[in-house]
């Protein structure tokens, strides 16, 4: 969950992963400074030994291939917990009928995604390349 968190904030929504680094350290009960930091230079392409720079994870993909039952998801997101496995990695993408029934409705009770995965991660891909030339 951590690293997808640190490739979204960081290749996603393109946010300074020094900005994610203090957030988690500040709030972590098991954060070690060295593997904090290091992680996260590590999902931002940076730092010593960085992640290749296009690679950027998806966060439905992690959330079906990791957690296909919800058990992580429905435990710490309460807004989801309703919603039908299939359902539980994009919830914006539920029929209408499935949100209400669920008491998830995209943009009353969840938020809506705050960017396009793909068109986000094209973005960083073509911006890390133009660092790379």
């Amino acid at each position: 969950m951590r690293m997808a968190t640190a490739s979204y904030l960081t290749k996603n929504l393109l946010i300074d992963w020094r900005a994610g680094e203090a957030h988690f350290m500040h709030h972590l009960l098991d954060g070690d400074e060295s593997q904090n930091n290091g992680n996260w230079q590590w999902a931002a392409s940076v730092g010593a030994d960085p992640q290749p720079w296009f690679r950027v994870f998806n966060p439905v993909r992690q959330q079906s291939r990791f957690d296909p039952d919800g058990i992580y998801a429905r435990r710490w997101v309460a807004e989801i917990r309703e919603l039908p496995d299939e359902h539980l990695a994009a919830p914006w993408r539920a029929p209408a009928a499935v949100q209400e029934a669920a008491g998830c409705v995209i943009g009353r009770d969840y938020p809506e995604p705050l960017v396009d995965l793909g068109e986000s991660r094209r973005e960083a891909i073509s911006r890390f390349r133009d660092q790379a030339d």
